[in-house]
């Protein structure tokens, strides 16, 4: 197989090619070699590993994250279970965020549901996001 230019890296993997250059910077993807005219080389090998790297990405795994799970997929031999630890960690962060989300949406619902319409002096909705002395709106200046 012919290798890619970084541009048609990329496109294949649906990455811009600062974000293919990041990776470079970032270690997580190798340098790659450079044709006659100095452009750079990738091959298949380098294209599963971006697919790999923008699939975790997509799945929200830190930098970090991605380049233990690169590690742990380096070495094939090796017991999943610190993979499965790694992504259970991940998960419980999820499902702390989607708790938190679903916080802030419940207390969000109430406020709206708070409002009675009326002037914007007697809105609840922005008296609650007032200090608490119980004004409605942004403090004077």
């Amino acid at each position: 197989m012919k290798p890619l230019t970084i541009g048609r890296l990329a496109a294949a993997t649906g990455t811009s090619v600062e974000t293919v250059r990041y990776y470079e910077r970032a270690g997580l993807l190798p340098q790659p070699a450079r044709t006659e005219g100095n452009y750079r080389a990738y091959h298949p090998e380098d294209l599963d590993r971006l697919r790999f790297i923008r699939r975790t990405r997509d799945l929200g795994f830190s930098l970090d994250e991605v380049r233990a799970l690169l590690d742990m997929a380096g070495n094939r031999d090796q017991d999943c279970g610190t993979v499965d630890t790694l992504a259970q960690r991940h998960l419980a962060g999820i499902d702390g965020k989607i708790a938190d989300l679903m916080a802030l949406r419940h207390e969000l619902a109430r406020l709206i549901a708070s409002c009675g319409g009326g002037k914007v002096s007697e809105c609840r909705i922005l008296e609650a996001f007032s200090p608490g002395d119980g004004r409605a709106g942004p403090p004077d200046r």
